[in-house]
C-alpha cells in the first residue's frame, strides 16, 4: 500500500463511523431503558474531545463524564448540551463549574462541605450533584463509614441534589477477580440502597465501566459508563472482534538508510547492526507520546502490511525502523496503530496497555476527522 495522497505528516485518523458502530455494539448490551455516560476525559482518550462529544450527542448518548472542569468548559463551548459529569473537581473550580453547568463529584466529607457552603453562599438551589462510593478501589469516594454523615448533611441543605450515586470496579475485565467485583457490587447496592432510603428524592445508579458492561449485565442497574470500549478496545481479544478503533496512527517514511554490518544507529549506538540492514527514519517520537520504552525492538509497525520493529533508542521527533526485505520507498505509509494494528499488541511491547499509548499521542499531531 502506497501513500495516501492526503497523509504527508505524522496524522491522528479519527473514523467517527467507527465510533457510531462501538456506541451501537455497547448499546445493544444493555437494557433499552439503562442509560448510558461516555467518557470523554483525556481528550476523549487521546483523540478529538469536540468532535467525539458532537458525534456521540447526535447518536443520544444519555451523559458525559470528564476528568477535570476544564475538559468539560471546552464541550460546553462547543455545542454540548447533554448534562456533564466531572468525576474529578477541585474546589478552586466550583465558580467554573457552575458558570458552564457541569455537574461535581462530591467524593469526601472534606469536598462535599465546600461544595455546600459555596452554593448556599450564592443562593443556589438543588444543583445537581454525583457521589461517589469508594467499594475497594481506594482511589476517591466515600468510605461506607462515612455514608450515614453524607447523608444527614445532604439532607440539612436544599442548595444541592443527588442526580446519582456511583462507583467503579477495580478489575472488572480480570475473570480471576470476579469474587471481588461483585462484593463491590454488594458494598455499592448496601451504600446506595442506605443514601436511597434516607434521601427524600430518587437518583441515577450507575457502577459498570466498559469491561464491567461486557461482565457484568445483571449490575446495570440505571445508567453504565463506557470510554475505552466507544474508542475500539473491549479489555479481551473476543470482545475486541465485535469494536473498532476509532484511532488509526499513521506516518510517512522520510530517508531510507542502508547500514553495513558493525554500522550503529540513533542516540548513544542504539543499535549495532549484525548483519546489512536497510533502515526507514519515521517523522515521530518520545515528543508525540511514543516513549522510550518503545526502542530496540520493543515497538512494532506496520509497512505496506509488514512488521517492522523499532532499531536503537526513540529520538525526541524520529525514530528508525528495520525494513530489511520489506518493499517500500520514501513517503510510504506507516500505520502504527488502528486499521488492524491493534494498539493493545503495541503497548504490549513494552508491558503496557492499550490506554496509556493512545492517550499519549501529543497535540501536536495532526488530527483528522474521518465522518
Amino acid at each position: 500500500m502506497k501513500k495516501d495522497a492526503q497523509i504527508t505528516q505524522t496524522t491522528l485518523e479519527i473514523d467517527l463511523s467507527a465510533l457510531a458502530q462501538n456506541y451501537g455494539y455497547i448499546r445493544s448490551k444493555i437494557k433499552p431503558q439503562t442509560k448510558l455516560m461516555a467518557v470523554v476525559k483525556a481528550n476523549s482518550y487521546g483523540s478529538d474531545s469536540v468532535a467525539v462529544s458532537q458525534k456521540l450527542q447526535t447518536l443520544g448518548v444519555d451523559y458525559f463524564a470528564v476528568a477535570y472542569a476544564e475538559e468539560g468548559i471546552l464541550l460546553r463551548n462547543n455545542g454540548i448540551e447533554k448534562p456533564i459529569l466531572v468525576l474529578h473537581p477541585l474546589a478552586g473550580n466550583f465558580e467554573k463549574i457552575i458558570s458552564h453547568e457541569l455537574e461535581p463529584n462530591l467524593y469526601s466529607l472534606n469536598l462535599l462541605k465546600k461544595f455546600i457552603v459555596y452554593t448556599e453562599e450564592n443562593q443556589l438551589q438543588q444543583y445537581p450533584v454525583h457521589i461517589k462510593i469508594n467499594t475497594g478501589m481506594n482511589r476517591v469516594g466515600f468510605h461506607p463509614d462515612d455514608i450515614e454523615e453524607l447523608a444527614e448533611r445532604l439532607n440539612q441543605t436544599s442548595a444541592v441534589r443527588v442526580v446519582s450515586v456511583f462507583s467503579h470496579l477495580a478489575a472488572s475485565e480480570d475473570i480471576a477477580q470476579r469474587d471481588f467485583a461483585l462484593k463491590q457490587i454488594e458494598r455499592y447496592n448496601q451504600a446506595a440502597n442506605f443514601l436511597e432510603k434516607k434521601l427524600s428524592h430518587p437518583f441515577l445508579k450507575h457502577t459498570l465501566n466498559t469491561s464491567g458492561i461486557l461482565n457484568f449485565p445483571e449490575a446495570q442497574f440505571d445508567m453504565v459508563r463506557s470510554g475505552i470500549g466507544l474508542y475500539g478496545y473491549g479489555n479481551h481479544p473476543e470482545e475486541d472482534k465485535n469494536l473498532r478503533p476509532i484511532g488509526t496512527l499513521k506516518t510517512v517514511i522520510s530517508q531510507i538508510h542502508h547500514i553495513k554490518k558493525g554500522e550503529n544507529v540513533g542516540y548513544n549506538f542504539g543499535y549495532t547492526a549484525t548483519r546489512d540492514t536497510v533502515t526507514a527514519t519515521l517523522p515521530l517520537g518520545h515528543a508525540d507520546g511514543i516513549s522510550r520504552a518503545y526502542g530496540k525492538g520493543k515497538g512494532i509497525v506496520f509497512v505496506n502490511g509488514q512488521k517492522a520493529p523499532t532499531l536503537g533508542n526513540i529520538c525526541m521527533d524520529m525514530f528508525m525502523i528495520d525494513i530489511t526485505g520489506i518493499d517500500c520507498q520514501e513517503e510510504d505509509e506507516v500505520i502504527i496503530f488502528g486499521q488492524g494494528a491493534s494498539a493493545e499488541e503495541f503497548a504490549a511491547g513494552i508491558g503496557s496497555i492499550s490506554y496509556e499509548i493512545i492517550t499519549a499521542i501529543s497535540s501536536r499531531v495532526k488530527r483528522l476527522i474521518k465522518s
